[in-house]
């Protein structure tokens, strides 16, 4: 049994050539993998069989047989799992402790975390206890094949230029990117995988804090959203979320913000979508009363389909749209609402109707 401790490692690793595969930190909700760690493990296949190496995922938790099974559906080759009681709820010190430990042990050349909170919390500091570094908010994840250089590739100055960062000294090479990223890979039918389970030891004066009660915070997860009807300061006021709401309460979706529109505090910040905050992929992506700046851009781009109202023509979030209604959103949105009713109180007679017949 491995007991919880400090690693640290001063230099560059001595042979960087023993480090050969792909790891996957694994972040995890209420026994279910998060849609980021799904991104995560298609972007690390796709590494691994670029280099013809293993890709690992990383899992620490309580009671996680099922999220393993998952990992290995979706192209995981071995899971390295910790599970103990005292996992059950993710604290920076055991998860970064252990996932170092799993570091040590497997010797990853790349190791990529999902950018989620917990994720990014994770990556800084397993990036300290294994002295590497760590590119953040990755747009593209790349890889050499000769060289096995990961080519981690993020937005900078306002998302005018693109950057490409290689760390080519230390390893693992480690990257972070944010949810909603990268597309969700297929399930890998009858893909053969192994589960290789780590026992840790954990000792109270080093877990630093006792866990005696947990309440959720924040809003929902909208980069799960298959509709969203967004707002930015075209709103004019707070109110204006309430008929987001509403609308996005039709369409079974969610809202979504501008950053302006979050730093006002008229909701969540969970609900800012854009460079520094969510990246959505939603079918249905409707922005109201939104300029559309490069940085909420970012965040929207892969939407299926873009409805833009704006008393503006001229706004730029118009060159993103499908579709483009140049009139006040307070006048637009009632109309949209009372339309979806109008239809769906249709399809309800006209169900009764066959039902009767």
């Amino acid at each position: 049994m491995s007991e919880l401790a400090k690693f640290a490692r001063a230099e560059p690793p001595q042979h960087p050539e023993e480090y050969r595969d792909v790891m996957v930190y694994l972040d995890h909700w209420q026994g279910k993998l998060k849609n980021a760690s799904l991104e995560m493990i298609g972007v690390g296949r796709k590494l691994a069989d670029k280099t013809k190496s293993r890709l690992i995922c990383a899992l620490a938790g309580y009671q996680t047989e099922s999220m393993a099974r998952e990992a290995g559906e979706y192209g995981c080759d071995v899971v390295m799992v910790a599970d103990n009681p005292e996992l059950k709820l993710y604290r920076s010190t055991p998860y970064s402790e252990v996932v170092a430990d799993f570091v040590f042990r497997a010797k990853p050349n790349v190791l990529i975390v999902p950018g989620t909170k917990n994720g990014r919390d994770l990556a800084a500091r397993v990036a300290v206890k294994v002295q590497s570094g760590l590119t953040a908010d990755c747009m593209d994840i790349d890889i050499e094949t000769d060289t096995g250089i990961l080519l981690a590739r993020r937005p900078d100055y306002g998302d005018s230029t693109m950057s490409e960062i290689r760390c080519e000294k230390h390893r693992p090479q480690m990257a972070t990117s944010r949810p909603g990223t990268f597309e969700i890979p297929p399930k890998l039918k009858d893909h053969r995988y192994s589960v290789e389970k780590v026992d840790f030891e954990f000792k109270k004066e080093q877990l630093r804090e006792e866990i005696l009660g947990f309440t959720p915070r924040g809003g929902d997860d909208i980069t799960a959203s298959k509709v969203i009807v967004a707002g930015g300061l075209g709103l004019g006021s707070p109110k204006g979320i309430e008929l987001l709401r509403e609308l996005a309460k039709e369409l079974g979706g969610n809202i979504g913000v501008t950053r302006p529109v979050a730093d006002l505090g008229w909701v969540p910040r969970e609900y800012q979508v854009g460079q520094t905050g969510k990246i959505v992929r939603p079918r249905l992506y409707i922005a109201a009363g939104i300029s559309g700046k490069p940085q909420h851009i970012v965040g929207m781009m892969d939407s299926g389909t873009v409805i833009s109202i704006n008393t503006d023509e001229k706004a730029d979030i118009h060159k993103f749209a499908d579709y483009i209604i140049v009139d006040d959103l307070y006048t637009v949105i009632p109309k949209m609402i009372e339309e979806i009713r109008r239809l769906k109180q249709g399809q309800v007679e006209e169900a009764a109707e066959q039902k009767g017949s």
